[in-house]
């Protein structure tokens, strides 16, 4: 398996993880921990088996679609088929469940997230994705979203991408083919700390994260490029007011209180092994 690999050649500065406790455990050792997700539920292929076995294999999230719809359910970026999940998709969100891995909704539809988070037990989670409200695209989440998640317990990590945080940024991007695009606004810092700010006061500090999606495209804002930016973000929500202890569930504090509740819910299905 190339991840594992990658990560046996670098034995001091990475470590596997699949659980909040492994995490911990090489933050402790001043390593890197790497977790597995899976991005797109077509790679499932309509089996729960093979679901079982990209578990078994180490993957601890999956997003239930990626750019195109799966046979059960819709992508956030294609045309509408189902309206939702259908009961298959129900039953992969309950193996999920039930497995101990995390439910990602970035990517899904807005019916597909409504559905999922009627559906799930543990906590869910949107690993790469912004406030519609601010900018309104469909990888964004909306407001009615974000307030089920906060019942559900769920984590919204905020992208960074340009397109997803400006709405100049977008409205250019429209326009870019045309004779005269014109030049590009300028995305800075403090669009992607609107977003933080945003989905904070619609679900609460303790329900928003980090997903930069820097492995994902190319345009991000002035000097957020990679992960050595990151003290930029939080610089700046420093100076909005933000405390260390607020900065510390941004940063981690959440997405590990995610990870340790499905593990804790997959404990308590009597059918897991």
């Amino acid at each position: 398996m190339f991840v594992r690999a990658f990560i046996e050649r670098f034995p001091n500065d990475l470590v596997f993880a699949t659980s909040a406790d492994d995490v911990i455990k090489a933050q402790k050792s001043g390593r890197i921990a790497s977790l597995l997700g899976v991005e797109g539920g077509h790679c499932i292929d309509e089996s729960l088996t093979i679901l079982e076995m990209l578990y078994a294999l180490g993957a601890r999230y999956m997003t239930l679609t990626h750019n195109h719809n799966t046979s059960w359910a819709d992508s956030a970026t294609d045309e509408r088929k189902l309206g939702g999940l259908n009961s298959f998709g129900k039953e992969v969100v309950q193996k999920m469940n039930q497995l101990g891995m995390l439910v990602d909704l970035s990517h899904v539809s807005a019916e597909v997230m409504i559905d999922a988070l009627s559906v799930t037990t543990a906590p869910a989670i949107f690993s790469h994705s912004s406030a519609r409200a601010l900018v309104d695209v469909p990888r964004n989440v909306p407001d009615d979203v974000l307030s089920l998640l906060a019942k559900n317990g769920g984590v919204c990590m905020v992208a960074f991408l340009s397109d997803f945080v400006s709405e100049e940024f977008v409205q250019w991007d429209k326009n870019k083919d045309s004779k005269a695009p014109g030049v590009p606004p300028i995305v800075t810092v403090e669009h992607v700390a609107d977003h933080v700010e945003h989905i904070r006061e619609v679900a609460g500090i303790d329900h928003v994260g980090i997903g930069a999606d820097f492995d994902g495209a190319t345009n991000f804002p002035v000097g957020l490029d990679n992960v050595s930016t990151y003290p930029l973000l939080m610089d700046t929500l420093t100076n909005r007011g933000w405390s260390a202890p607020e900065l510390e569930k941004l940063g981690s504090g959440n997405i590990l209180r995610v990870l340790r509740d499905a593990e804790e819910v997959a404990e308590k299905k009597p059918d897991n092994s």
